[in-house]
């Protein structure tokens, strides 16, 4: 009878009266959307932990590098350093944002449109004042795009004395570029979306702007008005002018200094990217087939690093069958594989913004033929040996590791038939350098001098090679063959770390990984 009557009770409601039991449920705080225009522990705790800035990285690190590089500059200075801008593939369509690496090495932060300042302070305790100019939080882009840190974010999270609108930053740059005597600017502009002449992305100031600016830097003048300096130019103007004045320094040089040197949290972020590849590059060997297309195994590749979590790839990957493997940077990869070829492929994933860089070719039979056996034996031999000598206390130099890997090369093609002379190797069958620094970026710190001596915390690519051509010069049996084998390798006092030792290599390990031996 109760239930009746409650039924009958219930009913007489009107259905506009009616709550629903789900309406009434208050929920706590979801982490859904994002908070914050990249991850924090609060919302993403499976990226990363309570005390880390970014992933893998706590803020102390962070505040290491930053000290670090106004100590190297010295009293006086000041660092302007732009971050990153969305790129556009095709009218409003837009690539996924990439930092700029030097911004993001110094910050940690992962937005777009920031710009850095850093002043000498010696007198405060932090030795130096830290500014960030970022993209204000904004309800309508937070509708379309997400909510973003602000500039009390700025602040709160990222730990800066100061935090403005980037709306702000033309109308500051003037008194900040306004210099003294014995004051030095160092300053950088975004990174350029292409080294092609055709697609500069500013014009340079013109010569009436680019006069009026550099007046800030003559500590006679007296300051120049708002109408000289031009405040509502791009910031990028204004910087492109300063850095003509000889108070003004590219930043770049004096950051990859301490860039070069990778911490032993930033070579563990590297080793897990180097194990997220070197897995991808062991399914690859099992998947491929004769028939399979290239652009198949480029696909495989990339899917197997995006489930272990890879953010991107570090580059676009080389997938290289049968003599395709003589272009150097073949990225086409729309050939199909044929049963007897070999396949060359230079691909690395991106991790915590921390690239890696694999080369491995394999057969697509399953087994090499006794021509591939031969000159796949003669690179791994060189290249070994290369690695041996990546030791501290031997003082070498990328220079002198090139060189001997070209005379490491001509002795083991002589060994299997090939009748050189002078110069062969390096022009013809060996044309690019052994190695490069490696780290948030592909070819890490270019500044640096080749003879340099390597020193703990360099992290470097190995990567001989040799590219037979269709030349009666070379023995035929090796025609068309193109393999190149490439390892990471981190510089320790204990010896060189192969970072990339999970990629099959050993010949019976590369042909175990083809024929599915190894999973």
């Amino acid at each position: 009878m109760k239930l009746l009557s409650r039924w009958i009770q219930y009913s007489l409601v009107p259905n506009s009266c009616q709550k629903r039991q789900y309406s009434l449920f208050n929920s706590p705080h979801p982490s859904k959307p994002p908070p914050y225009g990249q991850p924090h522990p609060k919302s993403h705790s499976h990226l990363l932990k309570p005390d880390e800035l970014t992933p893998g990285i706590p803020p102390e690190e962070y505040e290491s590098r930053r000290k670090k590089l106004m100590e190297s500059l010295g009293e006086g200075s000041k660092v302007i350093c732009m971050g990153g801008t969305v790129r556009l593939m095709s009218q409003s369509i837009f690539y996924r944002f990439r930092q700029a690496t030097d911004f993001y090495y110094l910050t940690g932060f992962n937005e777009p449109d920031a710009t850095l300042v850093l002043e000498s302070a010696p007198s405060t305790s932090r030795g130096y004042k830290y500014t960030l100019f970022v993209q204000p939080k904004d309800a309508h882009d937070a509708l379309w795009e997400g909510e973003r840190a602000g500039v009390e974010g700025a602040i709160e999270i990222f730990g800066a004395d100061e935090a403005y609108s980037n709306t702000s930053l033309s109308t500051y740059l003037p008194s900040l570029l306004n210099v003294s005597s014995g004051e030095t600017i160092y300053a950088s502009l975004p990174p350029k979306p292409s080294p092609s002449i055709y697609s500069q992305p500013f014009q340079p100031p013109s010569p009436r702007k680019r006069s009026s600016l550099l007046k800030l830097f003559s500590s006679s003048s007296s300051s120049p008005t708002t109408t000289e300096l031009n405040n509502g130019d791009p910031p990028h103007l204004l910087l492109a002018a300063a850095l003509t004045s000889e108070y003004a320094k590219p930043l770049e040089k004096s950051i990859q200094q301490l860039r070069m040197i990778k911490s032993p949290l930033e070579i563990k972020q590297m080793k897990i990217a180097a194990n997220i590849s070197s897995l991808a590059h062991s399914k690859v060997m099992n998947f491929a087939q004769p028939n399979k297309k290239e652009r198949d195994l480029e696909a495989t590749f990339e899917y197997h690093c995006s489930i272990n979590g890879a953010e991107r790839q570090a580059y676009v990957p080389v997938v290289a069958s049968g003599a395709n493997a003589l272009v150097i940077h073949y990225t086409r990869n729309d050939c199909v594989l044929d049963p007897n070829d070999l396949v060359l492929i230079d691909a690395g994933c991106e991790y915590n913004m921390y690239c890696s860089d694999i080369t491995r070719t394999f057969p697509v039979s399953g087994k090499f033929s006794d021509p591939q056996r031969d000159l796949y034996t003669a690179v791994l031999n060189a290249q070994k040996e290369c690695i041996r000598r990546c030791v501290v206390e031997g003082g070498v130099t990328l220079s002198e590791l090139h060189r001997a890997s070209c005379g490491l090369l001509l002795e083991e093609l002589r060994q299997i038939g090939f009748k050189l002379t002078v110069g062969d190797v390096e022009r013809t069958l060996y044309p690019h350098f052994l190695s490069h620094h490696l780290g948030s970026d592909l070819h890490d710190c270019p500044t640096r001098d080749r003879s340099a001596t390597l020193v703990e915390g360099n992290v470097i690519s190995i990567e001989p090679g040799v590219y037979v051509p269709f030349d009666y010069k070379f023995p035929k049996a090796f025609h068309g063959l193109g393999i190149r084998i490439e390892d990471e390798v981190a510089f320790t006092k204990d010896g060189p770390l192969v970072l990339s030792a999970n990629a099959p290599k050993e010949i019976k390990d590369v042909e175990g990984a083809c024929q599915g031996l190894l999973d």
